[in-house]
């Protein structure tokens, strides 16, 4: 994986290519990932599985997961494998599907391509075929392949919504889909762009779990299962990379799914545009706690001085004083129950605590004895609360506390 934030598509392919050449003439070099037979043991391969597969398609691996925990490949199927490497994964598909089946090794590294090309010519395999081309422009006819399996590619995708389209458009009706792959926590924000050490790292590609899953659902996906999930990174020689990987709630996933019926545009755009899908985004992003405060602030001072101006107008409008105080201690609480929300993904008591006090307070002053200064304390409280917990968040990224602590427990010396 390289990171790929801030470039070019074109930059972004080059990078790949250049990347993954390196692991197929090199395979002993010193990558920030996990390569060959130790990275295929740290994902999960069964040792029975390896012993099978010869030295020159193991040595290159550079895989993510295991996404034959899926067990989606029958005898017979025709397999497309995306971004094949140097075959580890597709060799193992060829055993499965048996004389009968087929397999498309698919990859956009020429190195890696042509390695593969060599492997199958000296073992004889007549059920293997080594394509050229990319996840975004797959060179295979529509509804062609019964099963699609990937490991730690679409990552690496600049137009990962096309890439699942195509994977869409290749399978036949009912096909499966097995896949491993890299998720971040939170999203990689504009601040990456000034910080040079995140482009030499290989999280930064990566897209948020619930928005990676959403692109497959989106697409016309079914059945959108998590299998497993991993700490990845932890396996990185580089103390860097495991940085960065936690800072973003980097991890491993194997997925499973399969093909459903396509959507249409009006379905597919009101999937998109789902209230609880923005809800959950604002909630990665630390952002509830920061909306929920302003609507409380607009609600309290902005009816205010909406209420001045218009008398300033000789405009008089009455409002309901409950439904007004009401409307105000709202937000205040669901700032503060966003802020509590925060505790699991970093474990720190102080802004909720803070929340709590500050929700006190603004309901104090609105239904006890009303005091602008005790109603100034609370939203001030408040306040420093969102804004703690919104730096926590992003400080500590979106793992939430069982991953933080495996990713502690797997953590590895540089």
């Amino acid at each position: 994986m390289v990171a790929i934030f801030g470039y070019s598509r074109d930059a972004i392919l080059a990078a790949v290519r250049e990347m993954y050449t390196a692991v197929a003439t090199e395979p002993c070099g010193p990558f920030h990932f996990p390569v060959g037979r130790a990275a295929c043991r740290a994902v999960g391969y069964p040792e029975e599985v390896l012993e099978a597969l010869p030295e020159t398609a193991v040595e290159s691996f550079a895989g993510v997961g295991y996404p034959f925990r899926a067990d989606a490949i029958r005898p017979g199927d025709t397999v497309l494998d995306i971004g094949s490497g140097s075959g580890t994964d597709a060799l193992i598909a060829s055993r499965i599907v048996g004389p009968r089946g087929r397999v498309w090794a698919l990859d956009m590294t020429p190195a890696m391509a042509q390695k593969l090309r060599r492997l199958v010519a000296s073992l004889g395999i007549a059920n293997l075929q080594v394509i050229e081309g990319s996840a975004e422009a797959i060179p295979l006819p529509d509804a062609s392949v019964d099963v699609v399996t990937s490991n730690g590619v679409l990552n690496l995708v600049p137009d990962k919504r096309r890439a699942a389209a195509e994977i869409f458009r290749v399978l036949r009706p009912g096909g499966r889909v097995q896949i491993a792959d890299i998720v971040i926590g939170r999203p990689v924000d504009a601040e990456c762009h000034d910080d040079p050490k995140l482009w030499a790292e290989c999280v930064v590609g990566a897209t948020v779990d619930e928005d990676y899953l959403d692109l497959f659902r989106d697409a016309g996906f079914a059945d959108v299962r998590v299998l497993g999930e991993h700490d990845y990174f932890a396996h990185s020689r580089n103390a860097e990379t495991r940085r960065i990987a936690r800072r973003f709630g980097a991890r491993a996933i194997e997925i499973a799914m399969k093909r459903g019926s396509r959507p249409s545009r009006a379905a597919a755009l009101a999937r998109r545009l789902d209230p609880r899908r923005l809800l959950r985004s604002l909630e990665r992003r630390g952002l509830a706690g920061v909306l929920a405060l302003a609507l409380a602030l607009a609600a309290c001072y902005g009816t205010l001085a909406a209420l001045a101006m218009l008398s300033l107008l000789g405009v008089t409008l009455v409002i309901d004083e409950g439904a007004w105080t009401g409307t105000i201690l709202l937000f205040a609480v669901l700032a503060a129950a966003a802020v509590a929300g925060g505790y699991r993904r970093h474990r720190s008591a102080a802004p909720p605590a803070l929340a709590l006090g500050g929700a006190v307070l603004i309901g104090y002053a609105l239904y006890g004895s009303y005091s602008l200064a005790i109603e100034l304390a609370g939203f001030a409280l408040l306040a420093a609360a969102v804004y703690a917990d919104f730096r926590l968040r992003r400080r500590n990224g979106m793992l939430s506390a069982p991953h933080q602590e495996e990713a502690a427990g797997k953590r590895m010396p540089p």
